[in-house]
């Protein structure tokens, strides 16, 4: 028998800041709650909406996989290896955060937001070599599909970080169904709904809802309405 959590949209954490409104599903900085603080290795699913013209500032990491993938807007990136870049939807970026790092994000437009989800991964591998990599793919090949847009494998689709760790993008039309089978049978999987209905096995989930399931081989999905999706495969445990 699976086991599951869910995690509504209005249950998440929420800070703004003016220039910054952003939905916590995990603990982070002033949002803090015991129940709330990882699925598996995914540390942090933050859901962000920045400001024209804003951004943060040049900030530090270490010994963490960080990926971005923009949902709208212009998002600009710098950071401490010496890449300045912009990423747009349709990009996926990702950050092996390793020994350290630093970096800034701004909005790059002066009339427009940008939104992005920010996601945290606990590496399988502590002080690497910091990293950076970015991948620009082709919406349609979301659209009744599952997109692979990260996993440990260099030379596969997307991008790669230092975990066992899959990402799908998913863009549905209405009633249209699809399985997804994990790869790795002991991992959990995260789905977070972006836009519109779906369901996965019995669970239905409305916009910026996050569903994890584990200990199945298998889930069902199914489209209510025309949707879009992000599933996450995660090893369960720690280190």
């Amino acid at each position: 028998m699976s086991k599951q959590v869910l995690h509504l949209a209005e249950s998440r954490g929420h800070a703004k800041h003016g220039w910054l409104d952003s939905k916590h599903t995990f603990s982070f900085a002033n949002y803090y709650n015991p129940e709330r603080m990882h699925f598996g290795v995914l540390r942090v699913l933050n859901d962000d909406t920045v400001a024209a013209g804003m951004g943060f500032g040049k900030h530090p990491h270490d010994n963490m996989e960080i990926i971005s993938i923009p949902l709208a807007g212009d998002l600009e990136h710098a950071d401490s290896m010496g890449n300045t870049t912009v990423i747009r939807n349709g990009d996926i970026q990702v950050m092996s955060a390793g020994t350290g790092i630093t970096h800034s994000e701004y909005n790059k437009n002066k009339d427009q937001e940008v939104k992005f989800l920010q996601i945290w991964i606990f590496p399988n591998q502590h002080n690497v070599t910091p990293r950076y990599d970015q991948v620009s793919l082709n919406l349609s090949d979301r659209i009744n599909k599952l997109q692979q847009i990260i996993s440990p494998n260099e030379n596969d689709e997307g991008v790669w970080i230092h975990q066992n760790a899959w990402f799908h993008l998913g863009k549905f039309d209405q009633y249209f169904t699809a399985q997804y089978t994990l790869k790795d049978p002991s991992n959990g999987l995260y789905i977070f709904n972006l836009s519109g209905q779906v369901q996965i096995n019995e669970q239905l989930l409305h916009p910026r809802d996050g569903f994890g399931i584990w200990e199945t081989n298998q889930i069902n999905i199914k489209a209510i309405t025309e949707s879009e999706f992000l599933i996450m495969e995660v090893p369960m445990k720690l280190g």
